[in-house]
């Protein structure tokens, strides 16, 4: 871990300089499996941005002894104290362009990137795309998952997304492009367009959520946005398990329903 050297392309000819992000608060248990996944990309020409959000546990430890390992890519923390998922987003955004990142991709530190993630985002810029989510699946190597929760988690993505094409918030006629639910966990852009856009707003997901912000924001200065069926992350059920198929979708519909406790662990 050098974060006084910036990163460099893996390939000198190539002039992508991707960053992954992954914001993290007190994921002790769980980031080491993300860091696990990143390592086994079939890309690994990135580096990694770790924005510790005012964790009290060990995420900070769990993160500094996976890069003292043999990571093939350069690995970095950084501290945001303001306690927000579009907070510690936006920082770690903007220490990777700010040291050279000419795309960022973000997954979280509950997630697990399909190993073939990196290439697939990698590809989906070389077509023309300046933002580019996918599909989110369940995790299956948490605990063993109920039937309804195999099958709800994409279910609870489709309805949210439906939903969002309808909500009064997600329509203006200054909009370039059509609404497109792209998951936080699982989103890559330009650093010209995250900076044209005005990027992630400094919310915490208790207000805001931080991923609609951007897109919205995005859809005000570009139309070059897709789904890919190959940008797949997996990611917890933990949220959905505690709070119920019909509170969790209170939740992602504009936080009608307010958990007493959002930061499920």
């Amino acid at each position: 871990m050098n974060p006084a050297n910036p990163a460099k392309p893996a390939n000198p000819a190539d002039p992508m300089s991707l960053w992954i992000v992954v914001p993290a608060y007190n994921e002790e248990r769980s980031i080491g499996a993300t860091l696990r996944r990143l390592a086994e990309q079939t890309d690994t020409g990135f580096t990694l941005v770790v924005v510790d959000n005012g964790s009290t546990d060990g995420t900070a430890t769990a993160v500094k002894e996976f890069a003292a390992g043999a990571a093939a890519f350069d690995v970095r923390i950084v501290h945001e104290p303001e306690k927000g998922t579009g907070a510690a987003a936006d920082t770690g955004v903007r220490h990777a362009i700010g040291a050279g990142a000419t795309h960022v991709a973000r997954t979280d530190a509950d997630c697990l990137p399909h190993r073939g993630w990196v290439a697939a985002v990698r590809r989906a810029f070389g077509e023309g795309l300046e933002m580019v989510s996918g599909p989110l699946l369940p995790r299956t190597d948490e605990f063993p998952l109920r039937l309804w929760e195999r099958r709800l988690l994409p279910a609870v993505i489709d309805l949210a997304a439906l939903f969002g094409r309808f909500r009064p918030g997600n329509q203006d006629p200054l909009y370039l492009g059509p609404y497109v639910m792209m998951p936080g966990c699982n989103l890559a852009i330009t650093a010209d367009l995250y900076e044209r856009a005005g990027g992630f707003p400094r919310t915490r997901i208790e207000d805001v959520h931080e991923d609609r912000a951007l897109v919205n924001r995005v859809r005000y200065v570009t139309d070059a946005y897709a789904l890919r069926e190959d940008v797949v992350v997996y990611g917890s059920v933990r949220r959905l398990r505690a709070f119920g198929l019909v509170r969790t979708l209170g939740w992602y519909a504009d936080h009608r329903y307010r958990p007493a406790v959002v930061d499920i662990r």
